[in-house]
């Protein structure tokens, strides 16, 4: 246990990484970690707010936050207490009347100790408040959406407590039409039901297999309860509630008011005495269910087995890659939180029926190096769903009764660009080029209805609708959106085209040129690489800016994200993929890898646009409209970063790519941290930006756990940093570790090996040399790679660009950066 208040971190983790923990709850009050599984995602923060989904099969809440529907998991930046429920521990000595309450809120009395501990199954807190300790644990089983709670509560002082402890678990307003709350003595707990609303006939059959009940369980049986939220909190409210201040809970039901569920436990301790109380905690749509969980799972071998199975999931997207570095914090990360994040993603699709095609591609590329055959079965299904034009659906469909929702009513034309990145990832990795061959089945409808055709000519097709989804100067048109979903209005008549879908479409058709002609498919290959230079050519003829490519040029024939321009002057991602496509020349990089560290960088990372707009641009659309330095306006959107890293290293910049992903990550330094108030448990969608506009408020985490950055950054990790890539029948080495790293050790896993490599910084000598099994390497590449083996591998690096290595100083002096001092 770490002092709250004394000089210890405030954020550590444990010494094989698997832990982090965070000691104080008010120096980062929205810090946030996630527990998932097959049903449901719980996102909880360090002061005890909780906001959690389950599947049934769209995502729905069992604990309701007052008039709020949302509509993503998470509100972005929006405090936990704004609007989502929490799961609280009241402590009460019943001698002397005082007070507190576990994790922290809502009572918020100051704990002597506090602790905020992550693991990768588990989430728990830890104080010690008055010579009471409290800890409480959140565990999930694998496949039912239902919250295990532990509470311990010791003496720890050396005379007698009388204490009284509330397990409190609001549940909100549940439905305008129908909803109450009491105790069930059959089934051991509260139990609190509602009708979901509905006004059509049709909903009513829908809704009829909803779980409408919320419920609370007990495994040791209550002193008193009360089901009436308004009856519990009364005039003292949620930080000091009428139902504690009484001897006894009164054992009241809701009817058609806001049920709750509240327990109370009259419990004596003895010094050094504890007592553990078990909880379960979740949605149901009958009494069977409720009991049949109460049976699984409300003991403590019921825990126990639910825990090892947990653990049991969990490894099954354990990562390919270990990684022992000089920076510690990296090492956590990647050996565990960011593998973790990547799984989560690919392995429920991030708790959606209709995962946009962009992020169900780029997902399933993390997914390449973890568990490809996910990744293979991901590629199929897009693909039945691929339109007769060539195009793909906005959103694709994971079971026949999906719909598409929301964002995905909206068309965009980036997704088919992803087919080719997610394929040249996926071979690299598993060399599984008989997926090209594959017989694909044709779900749209249409002409195309239950035709069979391969993989390779799904795929072509998909490559040549890009390719003709371009105007009369040879740029692609951007409809109501491409990778970037508010930029809504720049051709929603039909004219706009972006230059980001521009550049990208040109890396696309290069990428899968490369795998034609890997395939023999000579007169493809050619075709594309031509398209993809026509397509360079146009975006240099009319949208290099002298300094930076431009985003786009709206329906009206404006060029926007140009010098003249007083907000959006600059955007980061036609950069990032200008390097890509091959479009910027060797004097165009130098222009604008400037342009970009001066006007973009922050020292939380590059900026996806800036200056902020203030005010809604109509020929751009509602991406303006969002606060300045939030999601796309101008924030530090970790999803774009990440291209812009990789895009850096596919061009040798090794050390400004590092510099640049290693700011993506919080801490180790105190002041990032609370800056931030983000725990490095998982890469957030974006940190706020505006970094001239609001310093104050630049690089506060949004706490969104949603994005596909992870799976990019793990690309980068594995491909790039370390340098462990797979090319056809084997694994090349070109490693581009930061200039002032002396040496590190990966183990990777690739295609069935395992190969352990031993980097040394060279004093001389300015060639890169590979050792495998003590003999040289005449190339670095091992091929063919035999399944089964260990290959021990010596790889001595350059001593290093000086130059470079002075500039990532420089640079880290600039931005405030640490990790490079």
């Amino acid at each position: 246990m770490k002092n709250a208040t004394g000089n210890s971190p405030l954020v550590t983790n444990s010494e094989d990484g698997a832990r982090c923990e965070l000691t104080s709850p008010t120096a980062m009050p929205t810090a946030s970690a996630f527990l998932w599984n097959r049903r449901m995602l719980v996102q909880v923060n360090c002061r005890g707010f909780v906001v959690a989904r389950h599947m049934q099969p769209e995502p729905a809440a069992y604990a309701h936050a007052p008039n709020l529907e949302a509509k993503t998991f998470m509100q972005p930046e929006q405090p936990f207490y704004a609007h989502h429920p929490g799961r609280f521990l009241y402590v009460k000595d019943e001698d002397s009347g005082a007070l507190f309450s576990a994790p922290y809120e809502p009572v918020r009395t100051s704990a002597d100790q506090f602790c905020f501990s992550v693991g990768s199954g588990d989430i728990n807190w830890r104080l010690h408040h008055a010579g009471v300790d409290v800890t409480m644990t959140l565990r999930l089983p694998v496949d039912d959406a239902v919250e295990l709670w532990e509470c311990t509560l010791r003496n720890d002082g050396p005379r007698p407590r009388r204490i009284s402890a509330y397990p409190y678990f609001p549940v909100g307003y549940m439905s305008w039409m129908n909803q109450s709350g009491e105790y069930r003595a059959d089934l051991g707990g509260i139990v609190c039901s509602s009708i979901t609303p509905y006004q059509k006939v049709d909903d009513y059959f829908k809704n009829q297999h909803l779980k409408d009940k919320t419920f609370l369980l007990h495994e040791t049986a209550p002193d008193a309860w009360e089901a009436a939220q308004s009856v519990f909190e009364g005039e003292g409210g949620l930080h000091n509630p009428d139902g504690v201040r009484q001897p006894l809970l009164g054992g009241g039901d809701a009817r058609y008011q806001v049920p709750t569920a509240a327990l109370q436990y009259q419990l004596q301790l003895a010094p050094g005495e504890e007592r553990t109380l078990r909880f379960l905690f979740g949605p149901a749509r009958d009494d069977e269910e409720i009991f049949a969980l109460r049976e699984r799972y409300l003991s403590a071998t019921g825990f126990a087995a639910a825990a090892r199975e947990y653990q049991e999931y969990l490894a099954q997207g354990r990562g390919c890659l270990q990684i022992e570095t000089p920076d510690r914090e990296l090492d956590a990360f990647a050996n565990h939180w960011l593998p973790r994040q990547v799984f989560y993603h690919g392995d429920v699709n991030r708790l959606t029926t209709d995962p946009q095609t962009r992020n169900y591609l780029q997902d399933q590329l993390g997914m390449a190096y973890i568990r490809p055959q996910t990744a293979r079965s991901a590629l199929l299904r897009t693909l039945s769903q691929q339109k007769p034009d060539g195009s793909l659906p906005d959103g694709i469909l994971l079971s026949p009764d999906a719909e598409l929702k929301y964002i995905n009513q909206v068309p965009h034309t980036d997704h088919c660009v992803w087919l080719s990145i997610f394929l040249h990832g996926y071979l690299a990795e598993t060399g599984d080029y008989t997926l090209l061959d594959e017989r694909v089945i044709t779900e749209s409808a249409g002409e195309m209805e239950g035709d069979e055709r391969s993989v390779f000519h799904c795929v072509s097709c998909a490559m040549d609708w890009l390719a003709a989804a371009r105007d009369e100067r040879g740029l692609s048109y951007i409809g109501q959106g491409d990778w970037c979903d508010p930029m809504n209005m720049v051709g929603y008549r039909g004219r706009g085209v972006s230059g980001w879908l521009s550049l990208a479409t040109a890396y696309a058709l290069k990428l899968w040129a490369e795998i034609c002609r890997q395939q023999n498919q000579l007169g493809p290959a050619e075709k594309y690489v031509r398209l993809a230079a026509e397509i360079n050519s146009a975006v240099n003829r009319h949208l290099w800016d002298g300094d930076w490519f431009a985003r786009g040029i709206t329906d009206d024939g404006t060029v926007f994200g140009v010098r003249d321009d007083h907000e959006g002057r600059i955007f980061l991602n036609p950069q990032s993929w200008a390097l890509l496509s091959g479009a910027a020349d060797d004097n165009q990089k130098t222009h604008l890898l400037r342009a970009v560290k001066q006007q973009l960088e922050t020292p939380f990372g590059p900026m996806m646009l800036a200056p902020a707009y203030t005010g809604m641009r109509e020929d751009v659309g509602r991406v303006t409209q969002k606060f300045p330095g939030s999601a796309e306006n101008g924030s530090v959107y970790n999803h774009a970063a990440a291209f812009y890293i990789y895009s850096l290293f596919t061009i040798g910049e090794s050390d400004r790519a590092w510099r640049l992903l290693r700011q993506m990550l919080p801490g180790p330094d105190r002041e990032d941290l609370v800056q931030r108030g983000q725990l490095p448990v998982f890469i957030p969608n974006y940190y706020r930006g505006a970094w001239h506009q609001y310093p104050a408020h630049a690089g506060r985490s949004s706490q969104l756990l949603h994005t596909g950055t992870a799976a990019w950054i793990y690309r980068c990790l594995i491909e790039e940093l370390f340098g462990l890539k797979g090319e056809g029948e084997g694994l090349r080495i070109s490693p581009q570790l930061p200039s002032h790293w002396p040496q590190a050790r990966v183990q990777r896993r690739f295609r069935s090996a395992v190969f352990d490599v031993q980097f040394e910084r060279r004093v001389h000598g300015d060639e890169l040399q590979v050792y495998a099994d003590g003999e040289q390497l005449a190339e670095p590449l091992i091929s063919p790679v035999e399944a089964g083996r260990v290959y021990h591998l010596r790889v001595l690096l350059p001593p290093g660009d000086i130059s470079q290595l002075a500039e990532s100083l420089e640079d880290a002096n600039t931005t405030q950066n640490p990790h490079l001092a």
